[in-house]
């Protein structure tokens, strides 16, 4: 429903978009395109995937034509198998709610290439970080990384709350503060290990939601100071934090 309301998040989105310079092309990494292989998108012309059901019908009538780019995709591919790591190729994939509605919220016109790239949830953090780690040069060729999950994401929380009303539980904020003090103390061996947190095993009942964010954290370098250029909860239970790594 983000696509529908984006409300205060969806404002701090396009305000970070546009303060960008436009980039030759963007790597999508989307917790909703899971597989066993890191997988590269190489479809020319992505389609738009509604991979949800029992939605308002307006978001089945959305779509986001943007292109793909084979070249780009050709370059993540080479990324990762110099970092020793197996890789596939996928000529058909789209772009999933999880990839085109932020791009969407950021890049409205459609009008910069995407590559979308899967994830691995059975590889864990650590792994996700290793990947973001090989993707690091792509940012000296103009190619930008988005990293699309959430802080929070228990959707089991969330349906409880919709059901049958009910304040934020406290450990949406309290992990949120968590993720958001280690980012930006650079605490990565704390970060990946962040199932060990006392809130971390409810705020992510699965990793797949915020692998994105150690893939983006990997990709940053060393040296990159990550910023928080929105924190705020949806629902009660979701926590729409969003990172720009500078």
């Amino acid at each position: 429903m983000f696509a529908l309301h984006p409300g205060a998040a969806g404002t701090a989105m396009s305000q970070v978009a546009a303060s960008l310079d436009t980039p030759r092309a963007i790597v999508v990494v989307s917790p909703h395109w899971e597989t066993a292989v890191h997988t590269v998108g190489f479809a020319t012309r992505p389609e738009t995937i509604h991979d949800f059901g029992g939605f308002d019908p307006r978001l089945y009538e959305m779509q986001y034509p943007a292109t793909g780019c084979p070249e780009v995709a050709a370059q993540v591919v080479t990324a990762l198998h110099n970092a020793g790591l197996p890789v596939a190729q996928d000529a058909q994939r789209g772009l999933d709610h999880g990839a085109w509605i932020p791009l969407r919220q950021m890049f409205p016109d459609a009008d910069i290439p995407v590559v979308p790239l899967s994830v691995q949830s059975h590889l864990g953090p650590e792994h996700a970080y290793r990947v973001g780690q090989a993707l690091a040069a792509l940012a000296e060729h103009n190619i930008l990384l988005v990293a699309s999950g959430n802080i929070t994401h228990n959707l089991r929380d969330l349906m409880q709350v919709r059901m049958h009303g009910g304040s934020t539980p406290a450990y949406v904020q309290a992990f949120a503060d968590w993720v958001h003090t280690h980012l930006t103390q650079r605490d990565v061996s704390g970060l990946l290990a962040y199932r060990q947190q006392a809130s971390g095993q409810r705020a992510h009942p699965t990793d797949d939601h915020l692998l994105p964010l150690f893939t983006a954290l990997g990709a940053a370098g060393a040296d990159a100071q990550p910023e928080a250029f929105f924190r705020g909860i949806s629902d009660h239970v979701i926590a729409m934090d969003g990172y720009t790594f500078h």
